[in-house]
């Protein structure tokens, strides 16, 4: 099977500790787009130092709004599109298959792919959702992003699968960085809890779809709507998950998900409290 050229997107900010290893992966692009929200690092101009790269800005509103002004107005090289984050790496297998499978004549709109997320050098093979299919590689006029956190793709066509893996190093900028990222997820992940308890919600016969995008989904408005959450989704990763098999990292990030899920909780809270005219 022929290989086929391929543009990419990476969403920075302030990601100098990042971008390098990421773009260094990324030479058999000759496409490369970083779509900056305004970093005040040396994010962009370690980004310009490579040859097959192109920056383009843009101030930072919510996560689905970026995303949609990125694939709507960005003037991409090439048919096919692979989305990645700077703290992501595409070793050469998913790089190859990649080309391979982005055929402009392919009958697929999109091609979801899985992640192994990495921390204190050990996969999170159970203390993270694996195997989670993400929609990466994509043709720009073909999807659109809901959501103001953990944005939800969807696509118009179908969607196919690929078999290699995108590796994550989700705290590679230390652990401060993750809690203050986190305490701005949790935010636009409480007015999103809100919106579900206010009755903007998916279908519940969802759950049960083949389309794994929509079943996540609808399984996240049910979680919204469940008590103790944060003690819920500590016992589903440490028993359900057996994050544990994970060794120490494991029953760290289990910890983390506990926390991220208190505070949006918290928030929550505050937000139908202010609905009301009451005080937190």
């Amino acid at each position: 099977m022929s290989r086929h050229p391929v543009s990419v997107l990476i969403l920075t900010k302030d990601e100098e500790i990042n971008i390098g290893p990421c773009l260094d992966c990324l030479g058999f692009s000759d496409d490369v787009v970083v779509f900056d929200s305004l970093s005040t690092d040396r994010t962009v101009e370690i980004a310009r130092s490579y040859p097959n790269v192109s920056i383009v800005e843009r101030k930072f509103d919510n996560w689905s709004s970026h995303q949609n002004w990125g694939v709507q107005n960005i003037p991409f090289k090439h048919p096919w599109v692979l989305y990645i984050d700077a703290d992501e790496r595409v070793d050469a297998d998913l790089a190859e298959e990649v080309q391979r499978r982005a055929d402009p004549d392919a009958p697929e709109a999109a091609f979801r792919m899985r992640r192994k997320d990495f921390f204190m050098g050990t996969w999170l093979r159970r203390a993270q959702l694996y195997p989670s299919w993400l929609v990466r590689l994509f043709r720009p006029e073909k999807i659109r992003y809901e959501r103001l956190v953990n944005p939800v793709p969807i696509v118009d066509g179908p969607i196919g699968k690929l078999r290699g893996h995108i590796i994550h190093y989700p705290f590679s900028k230390g652990m401060g960085h993750w809690f203050d990222r986190h305490n701005s997820y949790s935010t636009f992940e409480a007015y999103e809890q809100i919106k579900v308890l206010n009755g903007d919600r998916r279908p519940i016969r969802d759950i049960f779809t083949g389309n794994p995008i929509d079943r996540r989904a609808a399984l996240k408005d049910l979680f919204y709507r469940l008590p103790l959450r944060p003690h819920i989704k500590l016992l589903y990763y440490i028993v359900w998950r057996r994050a544990f098999l994970d060794g120490r990292a494991g029953l760290t990030y289990s910890r983390l998900q506990y926390l991220y899920e208190y505070m949006i909780q918290i928030k929550a809270q505050q937000l139908r409290l202010k609905e009301r005219g009451e005080k937190l």
